[in-house]
């Protein structure tokens, strides 16, 4: 039986250094994001999409979760509210996707590109805001499991898109 009271979970993945247009869109999203009453989550880091994601949503009063990939809580962003320290490296990005209800990649590098393969794999609901992977989600996007986006505003109408069909 699933649980109805349960808060649905929004990843948004993207790049540890990216430039200050990146970082705005990310800022908007993550603002978009609580705004629209979902948990915002991220790699947790202080860097790049996952700090000013953070950010934004904690701006907008949101709950943030962050998946840490080193041991020590006290590595997070300043804009996390839950902070999971998981010493797993890079493997942390497979709970960052299997996590969340539907992920959202901004411009990264490659371990934006793992959580991308695994958001596909894994079938969940996938946003690309402004960030192109190649021909690897042509087929989970000719299925409607992937959505492109160029704004925040696109992104989030994607994400109510997916809920809508999770929902039913």
């Amino acid at each position: 039986m699933a649980n109805s009271r349960r808060r649905r979970i929004i990843g948004v993945m993207g790049g540890g250094k990216v430039d200050k247009e990146t970082a705005r869109m990310a800022t908007e999203l993550g603002r978009r994001v609580a705004e629209a009453g979902y948990v915002l989550l991220t790699g947790g880091r202080p860097a790049g999409v996952m700090d000013a994601a953070s950010q934004g949503a904690h701006q907008a009063q949101g709950l943030v979760i962050g998946i840490l990939p080193g041991p020590d809580p006290d590595d997070s962003s300043a804009f996390v509210d839950i902070v999971i320290a998981t010493n797993l490296a890079d493997g942390r990005n497979l709970i960052n996707i299997l996590s969340s209800d539907v992920v959202i990649a901004c411009p990264g590098g490659a371990g934006t590109l793992t959580e991308v393969g695994m958001a596909i794999k894994n079938k969940k609901p996938l946003v690309l805001l402004n960030f192109d992977p190649g021909p690897t989600v042509l087929d989970a996007e000719s299925q409607g499991r992937v959505i492109r986006a160029s704004t925040p505003t696109e992104a989030m109408a994607a994400v109510q898109k997916f809920m809508e069909k999770i929902k039913s």
